[in-house]
């Protein structure tokens, strides 16, 4: 039985290393509120309930930028946009999380991962048969689910990368190589490279600082 999943206000990331720290799963997952209905779903792997769909990566890309758009406006001409992330929610992988944002704040220049309070978006963990995924109804809404098994058999801080990816607009390829960190889990479970190569930090980076406006424009902000 599929775990329950989450509806939150507005955006953010990802994680696996956790193997030897986990052990053994929680007894207890985080409780997660009951979806918003049709949200698209983005699964880490393309044979674990999903496959590649554009509109659920754009409809996720659009729900950040629109959590954000009151910040934007807040400091007009700020070239880095802050993003705000949760982890009680998710607090088996808070290392892996922490990570997973270190490695895109040094990466890309034009959005920030931030961990605080009133989060614009929040990890949680649990178990479910589709994996690890991101989600949302295009519509502010969503949130990045963190499944135990999954992340036992891939390298944690991966996963959480490649789904904070989705956060900041990018797409999944699952036929790409290990080096190429939107390929998720298409290369397999040997693949435990975390860091976005050189066309997704450019993609991210040109999405903050060029593609911010039509994004809110096609959310219908």
């Amino acid at each position: 039985m599929r775990h329950p999943r989450t509806v939150m206000s507005a955006v953010l990331g990802l994680g696996f290393g956790l193997a030897a720290a986990l052990g053994t799963a929680p007894a207890l997952a985080s409780a997660a509120p009951a979806p918003a209905p049709s949200a698209p779903h983005v699964a880490y792997t393309a044979h674990s309930g999903s496959h590649e769909s554009a509109a659920a990566n754009k409809a996720f890309f659009e729900a950040v930028a629109k959590s954000v758009a009151e910040k934007r406006a807040a400091h007009p001409g700020v070239q880095s946009v802050t993003i705000v992330y949760s982890t009680a929610n998710a607090p088996s992988f808070r290392t892996q999380i922490a990570n997973s944002a270190q490695i895109w704040n040094s990466s890309v220049s034009n959005v920030r991962l931030q961990e605080g309070s009133n989060a614009d978006f929040t990890y949680y963990e649990g178990n479910d048969p589709s994996g690890s995924y991101a989600s949302t109804d295009g519509h502010g809404n969503g949130y990045i689910f963190l499944d135990y098994a999954q992340n036992q058999q891939y390298n944690s801080t991966r996963v959480t990368t490649h789904e904070t990816g989705h956060v900041l607009g990018l797409p999944d390829h699952y036929s790409g190589p290990c080096s190429e960190l939107m390929s998720g889990g298409g290369p397999g479970p040997s693949c435990t490279n975390p860091y976005p190569n050189a066309n997704e930090r450019n993609q991210v980076n040109y999405l903050w600082q060029n593609g911010f406006a039509a994004a809110l424009a096609r959310s219908g902000s």
